[in-house]
């Protein structure tokens, strides 16, 4: 293809490029701009599950796979089923997110769709010019979603990863509560990290288990698989089952700094921008978050915003000090994540880490865990080097 002019680059079309691709057509007062979206691959496949709670309506409600109104947490400390009153826990997969998104850009005039690999992004004066391997391209703003490249300092920020195998089982006889999302089981073995099963039901005997792990390294895969055949016998007393699809993924969680910008026009998106939230992974609603935003500034005064994101520094205070303690004493996780649910209502827990509490629940938060491992963590905070065990 020609160079070509664009009012909107995006390079890369996962989640985030999708989602702010998606939103623009549907803001009457962008529907004259012309959007570029590059993406190298074909997206054809059922490569990941985003599951996130929520208290509104979202764009993707048409197509939700499964929606849960009871969460679990379980250790040796607590085994409660909540009931969601405020929210709903619902789970996409991303074929179906792709296939969506992707006619709907199709059926919009003002979207083209580039199949290529951006190999350089460069900021000009009045705009962004993109080498790639389909041809060159210019825009007004580029927003960038591909991974990011970190120069790794471990003697200042801190490294692990969110990372997990996860089967979609179907068992010989009922074991599953449809109703009720397993969300943290972290009764099993720690092996001085934070390790728990997760579990998405989808019928009395059909669910996605999965074994996850906040630690620096990822395990051999047997290990993962151990794992969650140990629970489907153990925990649950199945013997037999059959897998229908499996899960591989490794999150990356970091306090390492991820800014909103690349510059005055090019403008990051998803992970590399920092939208998978350090302390969970969760990513998916702080992507329509961060959509949202940068769609009401686009509409409102044609330009991205100056703060594109809207984060709160003390939230991100809240991810660096987890991350410290998961770093130095992991197995310390689950009693922290025991304590907070025990000692506070579901609904502020949910808000806590969605970033909407107010000062006041978030003193009511810090109140309710045990604070020696947080005032380590101050402290290494405060020296500017993370915490060893």
């Amino acid at each position: 293809m020609e160079s070509s002019d664009f009012d909107y680059m995006l390079v890369g079309g996962g989640a985030a490029g999708l989602s702010l691709a998606y939103a623009i057509t549907q803001e009457p007062r962008l529907r004259g701009k012309r959007v570029l979206l590059i993406e190298p691959e074909a997206k054809d496949q059922n490569d990941r599950t985003w599951s996130f709670w929520t208290a509104a309506p979202t764009p993707f409600d048409g197509i939700v796979a499964h929606e849960w109104r009871q969460l679990a947490f379980r250790s040796p400390w607590l085994n409660r089923v909540f009931r969601l009153e405020e929210y709903t826990y619902k789970m996409i997969r991303g074929l179906d997110f792709y296939q969506f998104t992707r006619a709907a850009l199709a059926a919009a005039s003002q979207v083209t769709q580039v199949r290529g690999r951006v190999e350089t992004l460069t900021e000009m004066p009045t705009g962004v010019r993109a080498t790639t391997t389909a041809g060159e391209f210019t825009a007004r703003y580029a927003f960038d979603s591909r991974p990011p490249t970190l120069t790794r300092r471990p003697d200042k920020h801190r490294y692990l990863l969110q990372h997990f195998v996860g089967w979609e089982v179907t068992t010989d006889r009922v074991v599953f509560d449809p109703a009720t999302v397993e969300f943290m089981d972290f009764r099993g073995a720690q092996h001085q990290e934070a390790r728990f099963i997760y579990v998405l039901p989808f019928s009395p005997t059909k669910a996605l288990v999965e074994y996850t792990l906040f630690s620096a390294e990822v395990l051999p895969k047997a290990e993962y698989e151990e794992a969650m055949r140990a629970y489907l016998r153990d925990t649950l007393g199945v013997e037999n089952f059959h897998i229908e699809a499996e899960e591989v993924g490794a999150i990356p969680m970091t306090d390492h700094p991820l800014p909103a910008r690349a510059g005055a026009r090019i403008i990051n998106l998803g992970t590399r921008a920092g939208r998978a939230k350090p302390s969970t992974g969760y990513a998916f609603q702080r992507i329509q978050a961060h959509t949202a935003r940068l769609v009401a500034a686009l509409a409102e005064t044609g330009a991205p915003p100056h703060d594109p994101t809207g984060d709160q520094w003390q939230f991100h205070w809240f991810d660096t000090l987890l991350l410290d303690i998961m770093q130095r004493r992991g197995e310390a996780t689950r009693r922290i994540f025991s304590d907070l649910f025990t000692n506070n209502p579901l609904e502020r827990v949910l808000r806590f880490l969605d970033e909407r509490t107010s000062w006041w629940e978030n003193f009511q938060i810090m109140n309710s865990v045990p604070p020696w491992p947080f005032m380590r963590s101050i402290w290494h905070v405060l020296r500017g080097r993370p915490g060893k065990r």
